[in-house]
């Protein structure tokens, strides 16, 4: 009768530790699982940093353009504006700068 009562308690130790190295198993499985799904997510999310990134990245670039494209405008019609001025100085004063060097010759 002993012998049956260790019998029975080696089976019984025998069955948890099946269980127990069933029971490790599935967690093994289960990390690996959680471990692929979060690599999962990880490329999701870096997917979607680099997209922000890139449409950022444009605006920043468009918002680039249209300063330079005012400015250059604005600098374009500044030099518009000199050389019209200039022209204006040089019609207004041509005159005199002839009799000038008519002057100038005639002296010589």
């Amino acid at each position: 009768m002993a012998e049956s009562k260790v019998t029975g308690i080696i089976q019984s130790l025998t069955g948890l530790e099946d269980d127990l190295d069933s029971l490790n198993t599935k967690v093994s499985e289960m990390k690996k699982q959680l471990s692929m799904k979060a690599q999962t997510e990880i490329d999701k999310l870096l997917e979607k940093t680099k997209d922000m990134a890139l449409k950022e990245a444009e605006v920043i670039i468009n918002a680039s353009r249209e300063k330079a494209n005012t400015e250059s405008k604005r600098i374009a019609q500044d030099g518009e504006d000199k050389l019209s001025e200039i022209k204006s100085k040089i019609d207004s004063n041509f005159d005199e700068a002839v009799r000038h060097v008519v002057s100038t010759v005639l002296k010589a």
